[in-house]
């Protein structure tokens, strides 16, 4: 015979409150899983990584929560425990925000590899919070159950409002709250709310009226637009750090959007969607393309378009609609569609980075997939489709790739809208080395395109991220005829680098089925990280160095060329330069043979060899050994010519090659290099002092006045009143020379 447990009381009112707790306490946190997706992408990119790292972090939180909160609820009074966890979870949320701030500096982390690196990021910030609202669920049930209420109905409905509140919380964060409201603003209302709940929970709780105070005034110096309150919310770590050149900045759906002002004259600025620097733009001046892939885009275009005068293009990504407008000024009359799927980027475009409010460009806002499906679709219900001759994806970054849109089965769809003399054209990120994404875009292209070519800027480096343009298309294309312009020079692979490129995916083709970008990539992102850590030890090491604070300088000097060996001859040659002026020649000389042996020889990339050379070579004749100076201002000038031969508008070239001419006492070299530096850069002011000094010493006088005289109008010009006074005076005494030279007994 069964017999029923006495209930004190069955009513609605009786279960209403705890499950209410349960149904915001959840909602909080599915809040901060969405809210969690959206911030960790603006410092590592939105990939299958980072989602698996949210993901992860919070079932572990709710898993710890639910272990430590059954026995905190078996332990203590849980009319009394409950306001405690709600200030600790308000205060963990407080710290999401102070962790996100801190955790750009700590560069410990970006010596782990991607997957780690993501998973500590995600855990140190969210793994707390999270811990404390899985706390809260068991609490409440235990609670709800000390009021005598049936067993297994309370804890049915206390687990099923809680997943209420998940849902409900997913779908409002994802559909309204973070385009409406952004990631900080929610965090620190996810904040306040639990505040106000450990009120709401036990009025008489002194320490939760505590924390709501001091939580009103770190609000305060978080949001408020004072002076003082942006000095103090910096300073705790509430507030990013102020970017002055951020001149507009937006968060949807889809990314964290920022427009940067580089320079006022001219007006430069960068178009920032999470962590890529997608495009950038001179306003004003669409005609000046000025990241290297947009510049082998045109020649493409150029190259395929037969001197027609308009076609059909399509964009796949809007970015800031930079090279969409430069077809649209150079083919006026083309079709031009832009299929950008997120509408804040398109708003941003147009708001503060050039795009007509009402330009013809047309844009469609959805996935790229979506919408050759639908152009596939009409031409099957027989309406008439565009035929495009040029398809342009801009959607990658090294972080982030639309898996959907490197496939074998999206290739086909794409060769279905596209011209028989048309070209689709990728740009895409990997390394020389590696080329694992690379070979594999490369291998699935040829599972659907005859002709598929890969081109890139001249100077690459082996191990570096590099930008590769692939074109694949129906017809055979002379890519050799790209040669680029002054600002870059074009590479084209041979037959065993493509082969390289292929075998390097181990001859993976992409497919709906099996598109493992996120691990072909991650050696990219790995190298992307040793470059970023390189970049932060370099920028450290200068400031030391500034600051006087020369062996910490080197220490952190030393780093950069650890962690990026790209770094290593810039670094090394800094340690060189500070050595010697602590007049310590032979350390000096030693750090100046490490920058020569670090340098890569099957690299292009920034030949840096010329200067350390020099540098070496004027080092060592300091010390006495002109023998070994002059080997190595020898080489200095083997290099300087090699850069030369590949960017023969190099000022600074010409004025380093006419040093080391100058070094060796060949003065009519470093004349005729000096010549050639001032025609290029006439205004700069040292370059024409070293070349009047150069003609002085061939006794060239006449030549040396009139150098001299066109350096004091371009210092009055500019007001340099120094180098006014400086050149007066060196033209005073070229005058006396001269009246002497001409005046003596023959």
């Amino acid at each position: 015979m069964l017999i029923e447990e006495p209930v004190k009381s069955r009513s609605f009112s009786s279960i209403s409150v705890p499950v209410a707790t349960v149904f915001i306490a959840s909602f909080c946190l599915m809040v901060l899983e969405m809210v969690a997706g959206r911030l960790i992408a603006r410092y590592l990119g939105s990939s299958l990584y980072t989602w698996t790292a949210v993901i992860g972090v919070v079932l572990i939180g709710i898993t710890i929560g639910y272990y430590l909160g059954g026995r905190i609820a078996d332990k203590f009074n849980t009319q009394k425990t409950l306001p405690v966890l709600f200030i600790a979870g308000s205060i963990a949320c407080v710290l999401i925000i102070v962790f996100g701030n801190a955790i750009r500096e700590w560069l410990f982390l970006w010596q782990f590899g991607w997957p780690i690196r993501v998973f500590s990021t995600m855990a140190i910030m969210f793994l707390l919070p999270c811990t404390v609202l899985g706390a809260i669920t068991p609490v409440v049930a235990k609670n709800a159950l000390e009021k005598g209420l049936p067993k297994g109905r309370t804890v049915g409905d206390i687990y099923a409002w809680g997943a209420a509140g998940s849902i409900a919380g997913t779908l409002a964060a994802g559909f309204y709250l973070i385009p409406a409201m952004g990631t900080m603003t929610l965090i620190w209302l996810v904040a306040g709310i639990l505040a106000i709940l450990a009120i709401i929970c036990r009025l008489r709780f002194r320490p939760a009226y505590l924390w709501l105070a001091v939580f009103a005034f770190l609000l305060v110096t978080a949001a408020v637009p004072m002076r003082w309150c942006m000095t103090l919310g910096a300073g705790l770590m509430l507030r990013e750090p102020i970017d002055p050149r951020v001149i507009y900045q937006d968060e949807s759906q889809y990314c964290y959007i920022a427009v940067k002002q580089l320079s006022v004259f001219p007006d430069r600025r960068i178009f920032v969607q999470d962590t890529l620097r997608h495009s950038e733009i001179i306003m004003g001046d669409i005609n000046d393309l000025l990241y290297e892939y947009t510049i082998v885009y045109a020649d493409i275009t150029r190259l395929m378009s037969q001197n027609r005068n308009n076609f059909n293009v399509m964009f796949i990504g809007g970015g800031g609609y930079v090279f969409p407008r430069y077809i649209q000024a150079n083919w006026p009359g083309s079709r031009i569609d832009v299929v950008e799927i997120d509408p804040a980027v398109t708003k941003a475009a147009i708001e503060a980075f050039g795009l007509e409010k009402n330009s013809p460009i047309n844009t469609f806002t959805m996935d790229a997939r979506n919408y050759v499906d639908k152009l596939l679709e009409d031409r099957r219900n027989g309406k008439p489709i565009p035929k495009y001759d040029f398809i342009y994806e801009d959607a990658f970054n090294d972080y982030s790739v639309p898996y959907q849109l490197v496939t074998r089965e999206f290739n086909d769809k794409i060769a279905e809208i596209l011209s028989d003399d048309g070209a689709y054209i990728i740009n895409l990120i990997d390394t020389h080395e590696s080329a694992r994404f690379l070979g594999a875009v490369i291998n699935t292209l040829q599972k659907t395109f005859p002709h598929v070519y890969v081109t890139a800027e001249l100077n690459i480096h082996p191990v570096t991220r590099e930008t590769f343009v692939v074109v694949a298309a129906k017809k055979p294309v002379d890519m050799m005829a790209l040669q680029g312009d002054k600002k870059i020079k074009i590479w084209h692979p041979t037959e065993s680098e493509m082969e390289h490129f292929r075998k390097s995916s181990r001859g993976i083709a992409l497919t709906d089925d099996y598109t493992p970008v996120e691990n072909l990539l991650a050696p990219v992102v790995d190298r992307s990280s040793r470059e970023i850590l390189g970049q932060r030890y370099l920028d450290d090491a200068k400031m030391l160095k500034a600051e006087g604070k020369l062996d910490q300088s080197i220490v952190a000097f030393e780093n950069a060329s650890k962690f990026s060996p790209s770094m290593s001859i810039l670094a090394f040659n800094e340690i060189a330069m500070i050595k010697a002026a602590q007049n310590k020649p032979q350390e000096a000389a030693r750090a100046l043979q490490m920058a020569i042996d670090s340098y890569d020889p099957n690299s292009t990339k920034e030949r840096l060899r010329g200067p350390i050379y020099l540098n070496l070579g004027i080092l060592l004749n300091n010390m006495g050994r002109q023998d070994d100076s002059r080997k190595n201002l020898a080489k200095a000038i083997e290099e300087f010519r090699l850069e030369l031969a590949n960017d023969s508008n190099s000022a600074f070239t010409w004025s380093r090659l006419g040093e080391t001419f100058g070094m060796i006492g060949d003065f009519n070299e470093a004349a005729n290099a000096f010549a050639k530096a001032v025609a290029l850069e006439p205004g700069n002011i040292d370059t024409r002092n070293s070349y009047a000094h150069v003609l002085e010493f061939q006794g060239r006088l006449d030549e040396v006045i009139a150098v001299v005289k066109t350096s004091i109008e371009l210092a009055s010009k500019s007001g340099n009143t120094a180098s006014v006074e400086e050149f007066t005076a060196y033209l005073k005494y070229l005058y006396q020379k001269k009246s002497q030279t001409t005046t003596a007994p023959k």
